[in-house]
């Protein structure tokens, strides 16, 4: 993400703020909690869009999984949340889940964006099903992510431009989308995984892509084949094929 005061080109100064953007400036405040399990992220996050005089942005808190996310959240009642769709204890789908009184709170709406390194239709419509108000990507810049958070505190509904065809083709339709019952069982992290070893990644490669240990890997993948009563990798790369998760 790149630094959100940069200069407009012409003068070789910064340009004032501008709240249309997003930026900080005269009565621009929004208080915003950070939902990532990796706290290099956030710290990164914190360090580019944190700067309150700057960017008008106050981070009030951050959590590293789904209960510390719904405790942190409900403590602090910040307008937005930027939230990682897989987080350990349920994946940001959960914390929405728990979080929904809050959401639905006319005086005091809290307002979520998912911030994740994922770009999977299904990963993003399984948010936005959840109540979020939008989906960007991990690439995002600093000034384009500081502007997401102020128009989602007004309501609007934010997406990464590839992303929102995801939405708009899932909800085009007035009839129910079908509910994969197998799907539901996983994990959005096991629904990682599983997408991986069904490109053919080895346990090694997913650890060091995921960040996690070989072993628990192995441990995912075990729970996956016993969710979805397969034998070995071979048929779940099957299984995930048939469903165009690969």
């Amino acid at each position: 993400m790149s630094d959100p005061t940069e200069t407009d080109g012409t003068t070789g100064a910064a340009p004032a703020a501008d709240p249309a953007r997003g930026e900080g400036g005269p009565g621009r405040h929004v208080r915003v909690v950070l939902v990532d399990d990796h706290r290099m992220f956030r710290t990164g996050v914190q360090a580019e869009i944190g700067r309150t005089e700057e960017t008008g942005v106050e981070v009030v808190g951050e959590a590293a999984d789904v209960d510390q996310a719904v405790t942190v959240i409900t403590a602090t009642r910040p307008e937005v949340v930027l939230l990682d769709v897989h987080l350990p204890g349920g994946g940001g789908v959960e914390v929405l889940r728990r979080c929904a009184p809050l959401m639905s709170d006319p005086e005091r709406p809290v307002r979520f964006l998912a911030l994740s390194v994922s770009d999977a239709a299904e990963d993003v419509i399984g948010v936005i099903r959840g109540g979020a108000r939008g989906y960007v990507t991990k690439t995002i810049t600093g000034t384009d992510l500081v502007d997401s958070v102020f128009r989602v505190q007004d309501g609007d509904a934010v997406f990464s431009p590839r992303l929102a065809g995801f939405v708009l083709d899932a909800f085009a339709s007035t009839d129910a989308p079908p509910v994969d019952e197998d799907l539901d069982r996983l994990t959005q992290r096991e629904r990682e995984v599983l997408r991986l070893i069904a490109r053919g990644y080895a346990y090694k490669e997913i650890a060091k892509q995921l960040f996690i240990s070989v072993k628990t890997v192995e441990s995912h993948v075990s729970a996956v084949l016993r969710k979805l009563q397969l034998s070995n990798r071979h048929e779940l790369t099957r299984w995930a094929t048939a469903r165009r998760l690969v």
